[in-house]
């Protein structure tokens, strides 16, 4: 048996039935492979020793029935220590434990407990009280497995409230996603309705700009066709114009015939006719008419500039 441990064989010798007494070994550590190998030992025995921490894997030995870790330097046990469901008789007499793992509780069939001599949490040391006879260590075991179970129950409780207030606020932030995907489809929603209207709108000015150019052109083009259709509206201005040339052909027609009446008169062996003379007649007045006036007129320019 070394100082760090023990091996199979040196086991195996200091096994005495169901019995295996490893105290005052000088150990610091616990040899859980070799223990594990011998499932017949039932109590073990590592009081007096330099243990200052169990393994994880010694809550392994699911035999152990009986087990003495007094007088050692032990300043916690495993978080998994209540998986030894069969342990019946626990000694951690003179350790340095301040408070038990709260699997403590799962230690069902736990009759026996000593935890004098270790700096427990006064609410555990007053639960645990006095085991200074057989009596007063079952009561120790069965008040700190009922305190134990207490707070294993309150560590429960708080836990389930933790999970519903995380469930709870998963919900809350599903409901906050949901409502922000809802309200961000009514958005896109009112955009593509609002830019359907929008399009509709611009349809709309198109088609009535198209038709009022159409509308516009069309009325151009009968306007342009009215003159050449030979319509009657302008048929009384052509009709004016055509009588005022008449009238002009008239006078012209007048005046020549007046002329020629006038050089056959003057000219010709006729001026003795009698049509002749008053046609002379005639012009002999107007010619002195209008010399009468064209005296007057240079009268009057006269007296006009003195």
């Amino acid at each position: 048996m070394s100082r760090g441990g023990g091996k199979g064989p040196s086991l195996k010798d200091k096994l005495d039935g169901n019995e295996l007494d490893l105290s005052l070994c000088d150990l610091n550590e616990v040899p859980v492979r070799e223990l594990a190998a011998l499932p017949k030992a039932t109590i073990l025995d590592l009081s007096c020793n330099n243990l200052i921490s169990l393994p994880s894997d010694f809550c392994s030995l699911l035999h152990l029935v009986k087990l003495d870790l007094s007088k050692n330097r032990l300043q916690q046990l495993p978080l998994d220590f209540g998986r030894l469901v069969n342990l019946q008789h626990l000694d951690l007499l003179n350790n340095r434990l301040v408070t038990l793992p709260v699997s403590f509780a799962q230690l069902k069939n736990l009759k026996w407990l000593d935890l004098k001599d270790n700096p427990l949490d006064p609410v555990l040391a007053k639960v645990a009280g006095d085991c200074l006879d057989e009596k007063q260590c079952k009561q120790a075991a069965v008040k700190v497995l009922q305190h134990m179970k207490a707070i294993q129950s309150e560590q429960d409780r708080q836990r389930q409230r933790k999970l519903q207030a995380e469930r709870e606020m998963e919900k809350k932030r599903e409901a906050e996603q949901r409502a922000k995907e809802a309200q961000e489809r009514e958005v896109r929603k009112r955009e593509k309705a609002e830019e359907k209207e929008r399009r509709r709108r611009e349809y709309d000015a198109q088609k009535a700009a198209k038709q009022e150019m159409e509308k516009k052109t069309k009325k151009e083009t009968v306007q342009t066709r009215k003159p050449a259709s030979g319509s009657r509206p302008p048929q009384p201005p052509r009709h004016k114009h055509s009588w005022s040339r008449s009238v002009l052909r008239v006078l012209l027609f007048v005046l020549l015939c007046l002329l020629c009446t006038l050089a056959a008169c003057k000219l010709t062996e006729l001026q003795r006719q009698p049509l002749c003379v008053s046609v002379n007649t005639l012009y002999e007045d107007v010619l002195a008419a209008l010399q009468n006036h064209k005296t007057l007129q240079n009268m009057l320019q006269q007296n006009s500039q003195q």
